[in-house]
């Protein structure tokens, strides 16, 4: 299982940013796949899950500002992010199940 994120960067308060995720090593569209994030000395914190077939699941905490969608035939997932917020800063990952690749910083300042 391969998993290669990019997409983040800095960004203002109120800004947008899409990460996408290269998976590889398996037959993606038979896995959900998702998103988390951490912040330096906690915990890591589930985001998003998108099911095999499509259905979506988002946080308290972003829900109405991220999106998560997918690309079977590209092998690819993407978490679109709205009205970023400073407390939006983290390292995220995209994730299969326990897997999940080096990260992609999204740092949210002014």
């Amino acid at each position: 299982v391969q998993l290669v994120e990019s997409g983040g960067g800095l960004v203002q308060p109120g800004g947008t940013l899409r990460l996408s995720c290269a998976a590889s090593g398996f037959t993606f569209s038979l896995y959900a796949m998702g998103w988390a994030r951490q912040v330096p000395g906690k915990g890591l914190q589930w985001v998003s899950t998108i099911s095999k077939d499509g259905t979506t699941y988002l946080a308290n905490a972003v829900k109405g500002r991220f999106t998560i969608s997918r690309d079977n035939s590209k092998n690819m997932v993407y978490l679109h992010m709205n009205s970023l917020k400073p407390d939006d800063t983290a390292v995220y990952y995209c994730t299969r199940g326990e897997n999940r690749g080096q990260g992609t910083q999204v740092t949210v300042s002014s």
